[in-house]
Formats: C-alpha cells, sequence, structure tokens
C-alpha cells in the first residue's frame, strides 16, 4: 500500500489546532498531530522531519503507549507509515551526523513494534533525502544503513557478536526516497534514480519533487511545467525498467507553493494526475473546517492515478525569458522580503538555517527566508509571488504554456485578487502587472491590510489577519 497523501510538518498555517501547547508547535504537540492525522483525518502517512526540526526520536513508542488500541487493529508499518526526512550531509555539514542517529532510531523503533505487536514488524522502513541531486548520495545512505547501522550486528564485541548481546537490528535494509528541489536535479530525476536502481532488486521506487523550493528560483509557471516534465520521465523509466515508479508532490496550500487546499483538490490531481501521493501541509490542516479537509482526503484517496503528458521542448524554451524577469524583480524586493519575514510568525519550532549551525537557501546569491515565510512576506506587501516574471510572457505565449499547465489562469486569478496597486509606488517594475490586475477582482480587506504594512506598519497581527484572509500564512 502506497500512501495516496503524506501529512507534513511544513509550517504554512494561520490558525494552530486545538491540540497545540503553544503558537510555535513541537515535540510532544507533533506526536499528538501523527495521531490526528491517522485517526480523524485519515491521512496514511505522516513524515516526520529531522531536516531542521528539533522533532522527537521516540515517536514511535510514543504513539504505542499513548495510542495502543488504534495501534492493535491499525499497524504502523503497514495500513499507516511514519517516514523521516533527515538531513543531507552533503549540504548539512553541522547536521551530518544527525543522519547517523536518525537510521539508528529505525531498528530501536522495529524493537517496540516487536514487544507491540508480538512478531517482526518494521514501523519505519524508508527515508526521504532531501536536496538529492546524485545516485551517490542515495546509496551511501542506502549502504549506510545496510552495512553500519543493520549490518554491524554481525560484528563481534569482545567476546559475542553485537546481535547476540543486545538483540537483532530489523529491518536489514531500508527503503531512499530521493527528494529533488533544484531545476537540474527535477529535470535529471530520472537519470539519477536510473543509476540509482542500478544492481539493485526492488520492486517500486518511490521519488519526491519539490514545489515550492523551484517556484522560489524560478517562478511558479517553471516549478509546475519541471515537475511535469519530471513526472513524465519517471513514467518512461518505469515502462523501460519494469520497477513501478510512486511519485510524492510536495504541494502547498498558496498557489505559488501548488494551491492544494481542500476546495482545489481535483485541480491539483488534474495537473499532476500521475502523482502517487500529495503532501497535506499544516494549512490544509489547520485552516480549514474539519468536515471539508476529512472530505478532501477522502476525494483524494478515492481517484486513481492515471498516467503523465508530455512536456514539450519548446514548453520549456519559453520559460527562459520568464525566468529572467522573475529573477530580475525578485532581486529588487530581496530587502523587503526579509525585513517582512523578522514578522512572520513561525508556527513550528525549528533550527536556524541561517546562522553559525545552519546552511541559508539562496536564491541567485542573496540568502532567502524559507519558503514559506518568503511566500508570506510577497502577499503580505500586496505582492503575491505567482504574479512576478508573468509580464515576460505574451498572451499567446500565457495560452500556450496553459496547454500544459491547465491550472495556469485559475492560480493567476486567485493571486491577482491580493495584489495591492500601491505596491507600484515603492516598485515602478510592477506597473504592468498592476495594469494587468486592472482585469481581475480585488479583496478590499486584504488590499486595506497590505496598504498598512507597505506603508511601514510591520506588524505581526497585520501579517496574521490578511493570511487569515486569504487562508493560508504562506
Amino acid at each position: 500500500m502506497i500512501p495516496r497523501l503524506m501529512s507534513t510538518q511544513h509550517p504554512d498555517n494561520v490558525y494552530m489546532p486545538f491540540f497545540a501547547s503553544s503558537p510555535a508547535m513541537g515535540g510532544e504537540d507533533e506526536v499528538t498531530e501523527a495521531f490526528y492525522a491517522f485517526n480523524v483525518l485519515g491521512i496514511e502517512e505522516q513524515m516526520w522531519d529531522f531536516e531542521g526540526k528539533e522533532v522527537d526520536e521516540f515517536v514511535v513508542k510514543k504513539l504505542f503507549e499513548r495510542y495502543g488500541h488504534f495501534f492493535r487493529h491499525r499497524r504502523l508499518g503497514g495500513e499507516f507509515r511514519l517516514t523521516p526526512r533527515v538531513p543531507n550531509p552533503s549540504v548539512e555539514k553541522a547536521e551530518a551526523k544527525l543522519l547517523l542517529e536518525t537510521l539508528e532510531a529505525i531498528p530501536r523503533s522495529a524493537d517496540y513494534a516487536r514487544i507491540f505487536y508480538g512478531e517482526e514488524t518494521a514501523p519505519i522502513f524508508e527515508v526521504i533525502l532531501p536536496m538529492a541531486t546524485s545516485p551517490h548520495e542515495l546509496n551511501r545512505v542506502y549502504e549506510l544503513y545496510r552495512h553500519y547501522i543493520a549490518g554491524k550486528q554481525y560484528k563481534r564485541v569482545y567476546d559475542i557478536k553485537l546481535h547476540e548481546w543486545i538483540g537483532e537490528f530489523y529491518p536489514e535494509e531500508i527503503s531512499v526516497i530521493p527528494l529533488f528541489e533544484t531545476k537540474e536535479a527535477i529535470l535529471g530525476a530520472a537519470g539519477v534514480v536510473a543509476e540509482y536502481l542500478r544492481g539493485k532488486e526492488f520492486e517500486h521506487q518511490r521519488v519526491f519533487l519539490a514545489r515550492s523550493d523551484p517556484a522560489m528560483n524560478y517562478g511558479l509557471i517553471s516549478a509546475v511545467l519541471y515537475d511535469k516534465k519530471a513526472l513524465f520521465d519517471l513514467q518512461e523509466l518505469e515502462e523501460r525498467t519494469g520497477v513501478e515508479m510512486y511519485p510524492i508532490i510536495g504541494v502547498g496550500g498558496a498557489p505559488f507553493r501548488g494551491h492544494f487546499t481542500p476546495r482545489n483538490v481535483d485541480a491539483v490531481l488534474e495537473e499532476y494526475p500521475s502523482a502517487q501521493t500529495y503532501t497535506v501541509q499544516s494549512s490544509f490542516k489547520y485552516d480549514n473546517p474539519m468536515k471539508e479537509v476529512m472530505k478532501a482526503v477522502e476525494r483524494v484517496k478515492s481517484r486513481e492515478r492515471s498516467r503523465a503528458n508530455p512536456v514539450p521542448g519548446e514548453v520549456l524554451s519559453t520559460l527562459k525569458k520568464y525566468e529572467e524577469r522573475y529573477s530580475r524583480e525578485l532581486k529588487a524586493l530581496v530587502p523587503y522580503i526579509r525585513e517582512t519575514a523578522k514578522y512572520v510568525p513561525s508556527r513550528r519550532r525549528r533550527k536556524l538555517h541561517i546562522g553559525i549551525f545552519g546552511y541559508s537557501r539562496e536564491v541567485n546569491g542573496s540568502a532567502l527566508p524559507r519558503a514559506i515565510k518568503f511566500t508570506a512576506s510577497l502577499y503580505s506587501l500586496g505582492i503575491p509571488p505567482e504574479l512576478l516574471g508573468l509580464d515576460a510572457l505574451s498572451e499567446k505565449e500565457l495560452e500556450f504554456l496553459s496547454e500544459h499547465y491547465h491550472s495556469l489562469y485559475n492560480d493567476v486569478e486567485f493571486a491577482f485578487r491580493y495584489f495591492n496597486p500601491m505596491a507600484v509606488e515603492r516598485f515602478p517594475f510592477l506597473k504592468s502587472i498592476a495594469e494587468m490586475a486592472r482585469d481581475y477582482e480585488r479583496d478590499e480587506a486584504h488590499g486595506e491590510i497590505t496598504s498598512r504594512i507597505l506603508g511601514g506598519d510591520l506588524d505581526e497581527a497585520l501579517i496574521v489577519e490578511a493570511a487569515g484572509i486569504r487562508g493560508f500564512l504562506g
């Protein structure tokens, strides 16, 4: 059973869930959240995010202890999955050894499951490797677990083999899910996966395609079309190798980050029909009525996958001038994004990504906030990021691109609702966007708040109020 939905800890929510003990979730709240996703919402998988977050390594033990009756009848590792996202040592040097700790927790979790279920079972048996760029990175994680985590059980310690002393290590191997985040990595995803599969006898492979970071780096339209090209390439790889591909698409609430909301799930399913798994981020879960969320979850689970469509080369070549314009406009906005981001509330307890123990996410050489605060900052300034670079394309080109990015006009219409023409006074290069905006209806209440923010009234309460109107933080 490959899940159709994966609950994640992405902090794009305006409102906090009823079980949260503080305005920034973490620790015990996230253990409760995993159970809430499984039991109440019916989501089959929970990402457990060690990349950039302080999370509980004993989550499996705590789930069994607190919700034993539920998991006795609905197996963790069977009907429901817990999937860690681990640090990538190639990028996150300060957190590199956390990879070892995370992998070490897998057999320990299996020990808890063996005691709980009375038989050998693995509640965790795969991990997500972010910022993947090569098959070597995937093979390192795969072999690290196989030889140095599970494999060390056969090593002798003084007068006894390790497994005879402290018990067997199970599972003996794990699956590694690459998360591709850059243009080069996404467009080369099928090639990387093909090389990783060489010499292995896997029946299937999951592959994770990012949506938020590509949008930050190259603009909304490019992010969608690059992912769709990768989905088609993975489909072809499946046909060549016979190894079933199960793509995961990392969609958030804002159109810039995927437009995956309870009201828009059908459009997203049609946009990425060959994706097996869609991420259910915090805004989806907590900024909408529970009944709507549950109905949307069931709608996704009841829909079967279909085939990916090809993305012709001329589509990708059309994106060059769009990306150049997006990059130029974004560069002018960087100082304002950074300043506004200071007032965007944090909904999860995260480690710093910029600083002595962190790494920075850079766009065109400029360090920027993470995608959620980036998106929230631009919306708070009345400049939805979906609109940047749009004026580089003619109407004819937009129509051509919309043949392959089916929700293009719908997503742009949503963004124009929150564009504030006052932004042109500070950023004259937005004049052509403002002219385009005349054809679209505006949200006046949102506009009044963003006018105050543009006027220098940077305040967390205003940012949250505006977010409540549009239905997501960032």
